[in-house]
């Protein structure tokens, strides 16, 4: 039901809907849905005594502060969501720490989506509250947390709790402030057994440096990476060559999502030749190569690494064990 303006007076009819003894309803989107507080408020309050639905959808709805703190309150007692988006909802400091403790307890939740909160605070309190979450939440799978303004200090923060966390496959840090320095402390997280199999990083700016620092630990033994994005991450020469080489060293990555970097002539024939002798395949990737007048270049093709990927279904099967071709199907 996502883009239909069903404003603040539909999710009110779908609330008592949700509140039905024999509602069997399993998923509902309402993403865009010009849903406000008054909203979020009649559904969170629905939900505490629901047990059927699995996943809801909520991004794009200006939902708050207060939308937010009753979604939070909402988790305390309901066990049975296992899917909550809530991305550019105009979340605040106060509602994402709330949500970060409501997760501490909640038991159910696998996938969780945060994205573009209004955090004004220079000192990324929120990255110290999920830091402090991770260790103990033993069900989340995923994790998006894109454009928070997100920095290094706060990444080390993060990485305190990831290092502690054995569940969290799915990271998403996609536009933020993550720098060389963010990069190395989240190679430190791979290189201890850490559990993530995808991590987002486009649209930050870990540059050579970072790459190096990423390629080091894909490379570990301990890393069970399989899925990376450094799109537009003012990566040269250098740090793409490593990622290549990295690749082809690597017992587990198998897509890696490169554009929007400074792809030159090395760089090109090095993806040419993983793309040639099949260590990667179109669908791997989001370059092409091709050549003019016996130079090498690569074109853009639009594949994106996949949201949902873990997402558990009523019969509590992972999406995650998905065969290949299932899972490339379920494409951003």
């Amino acid at each position: 039901m996502g883009y239909h303006n069903i404003s603040d007076e539909g999710a009110a009819y779908l609330a008592k809907l949700l509140e039905a003894q024999d509602m069997m309803l399993r998923s509902l989107d309402l993403t865009f849905n010009n849903i406000e507080t008054n909203g979020a408020e009649v559904l969170a309050s629905s939900l505490q005594g629901n047990s059927s639905l699995l996943s809801l959808r909520l991004s794009g709805n200006k939902i708050g502060r207060n939308g937010g703190l009753k979604l939070a309150g909402m988790l305390r007692v309901n066990m049975t969501l296992q899917e909550l988006e809530l991305g550019e909802c105009d979340l605040e400091m106060h509602s994402m720490i709330d949500l970060s403790t409501a997760l501490k307890n909640n038991t159910t939740l696998r996938s969780v989506d945060m994205s573009r909160a209004l955090l004004f605070s220079l000192l990324e309190e929120w990255a110290v509250h999920f830091s402090k979450m991770l260790p103990v939440n033993s069900t989340l799978v995923e994790l998006h947390l894109g454009k928070m303004g997100l920095t290094d200090t706060g990444m080390e923060r993060l990485s305190e709790g990831l290092k502690l966390n054995h569940r969290l496959r799915y990271l998403d840090l996609r536009c933020n402030l993550v720098s060389r320095d963010g990069a190395l402390h989240l190679s430190k997280v791979l290189k201890e057994n850490c559990p993530l199999e995808v991590i987002d990083l486009s649209s930050n700016r870990i540059e050579d440096p970072g790459a190096e620092y990423l390629s080091e630990a894909i490379c570990c033994e301990g890393s069970v990476l399989r899925e990376l994005s450094v799109c537009r991450n003012n990566i040269g020469t250098r740090g793409l060559l490593s990622l290549a080489q990295a690749l082809n060293d690597s017992s587990t990555l198998t897509h890696i999502y490169i554009w929007g970097n400074h792809l030159e002539e090395p760089v090109c024939q090095a993806f040419r030749e993983l793309l040639s002798i099949g260590r990667l395949t179109p669908e791997q990737t989001d370059v092409r190569p091709y050549e003019v007048d016996g130079h090498v270049f690569l074109a853009e093709l639009f594949h994106r690494l996949r949201k949902h990927l873990f997402f558990i279904d009523d019969n509590d099967q992972d999406a995650g064990s998905d065969p290949p071709q299932q899972q490339q199907s379920n494409t951003q």
